[in-house]
């Protein structure tokens, strides 16, 4: 087949800007090389650094208990009640399309503004040396920028709109099993942790089927145009591709929990793929880091294609071979997976 993403070459020109530690000739900005195993799924079990990993993400201001603060604020004062979900109604369903309309277009414009047109932090944490394509008919209305916002707030919204309609039906009329903070205390709080893990297992699933290669061409490679990711690339997908994407938020259709988790789940696929593609690695303030964003190893992906399925948290992409960890020997690996594959 011919692969239809770009090259480095197709992208717009490198401009100068700040320069950071741990630059090199492919990147503007990496941490240091190889990547290391994060993943709390380690053998033998290290108890200590689980104990320190849920402290990193759950007792400080991270990048997920702000979505978890935004799924409370949501089920309290903006998305309709299960009740009125009992019945389906243009009310409602349009109700929760706003929402979420705006609520990617605050997340994703306000990253692309704070980080490409305010330029906030200049190239401090950037990856990628280059800006975002412009005057290239690769992208539709020939700019990535202008092309990821078509795609986002245009299938992505309306889907993602749509799975929540149909599991908050399911919810309100005990088609799919609920929960409340007082009768389980314990699972409910569980269930915040389990959400991303669950999210990240059924991507890597998922996401490999895409790059089979009858899917990755005439579905996945309009995700992958964007080598050099930015906020609006995280949810800029074929219409078939949110639609397996979003699959993962059936899992509220068989087990047991309460609305706050599935609006959790809904803020961390939508909006948290705008965080997840900020092309940063993190927010800076005074030039301190604030707030994880972009990893590297998503990155790595976007570039090489065939590697990091997953996320750097969870062992898929090192248990079944799929890992690269920055080094060239990983892109000598990659790229001949990638040659088996395409041909």
């Amino acid at each position: 087949m011919t692969d239809t993403t770009p090259s480095l070459d197709q992208m717009s020109a490198p401009s100068s800007g700040d320069r950071t530690q741990d630059m090199s000739r492919e990147w503007n900005y990496h941490p240091e090389l190889p990547l290391k195993d994060p993943s709390i799924f380690q053998w033998p079990p290290n108890p200590a650094y689980l104990v320190s990993w849920l402290a990193r993400n759950w007792l400080t201001l991270s990048e997920r208990v702000i979505m978890a603060i935004l799924a409370v604020a949501l089920w309290f004062f903006f998305y309709p009640s299960l009740e009125t979900a009992q019945s389906f109604s243009v009310g409602w369903i349009a109700q929760i399309y706003a929402i979420n309309f705006v609520m990617i277009f605050a997340v994703a414009g306000g990253l692309h503004w704070y980080f490409y047109i305010r330029k906030g932090q200049g190239k401090k944490l950037k990856f990628e040396r280059r800006d975002q394509g412009k005057n290239n008919k690769l992208w539709d209305f020939s700019d990535q920028v202008k092309d990821n916002m078509f795609w986002s707030l245009g299938s992505g919204v309306f889907q993602l709109t749509g799975f929540q309609v149909v599991t908050m039906w399911l919810m309100a009329n005990g088609y799919a099993p609920v929960i409340t903070f007082g009768e389980n205390p314990v699972w409910f709080l569980a269930w915040l942790v389990i959400v991303p893990m669950w999210s990240a297992f059924h991507f890597y699933w998922v996401h490999r089927l895409l790059h089979q290669p009858f899917l990755y061409k005439r579905v996945h490679s309009l995700h992958h145009r964007n080598v050099n990711i930015g906020p609006w690339s995280g949810f800029s997908m074929h219409p078939i591709e949110h639609f397996i994407y979003l699959t993962t938020l059936c899992i509220h259709w068989v087990i047991a929990s309460h609305p706050i988790h599935l609006y959790f789940h809904i803020v961390f696929q939508g909006p948290g793929a705008a965080m997840s593609h900020a092309g940063y690695e993190d927010l800076l303030l005074k030039d301190k880091r604030k707030l994880s964003l972009g990893t590297f190893y998503h990155q790595l992906h976007h570039r090489y294609y065939e590697c990091n399925y997953g996320n750097q948290e969870m062992p898929w992409d090192r248990w079944f071979g799929t890992f690269h960890d920055g080094s060239p020997e990983a892109t000598a690996e990659t790229r001949a997976r990638k040659k088996r594959m395409f041909g």
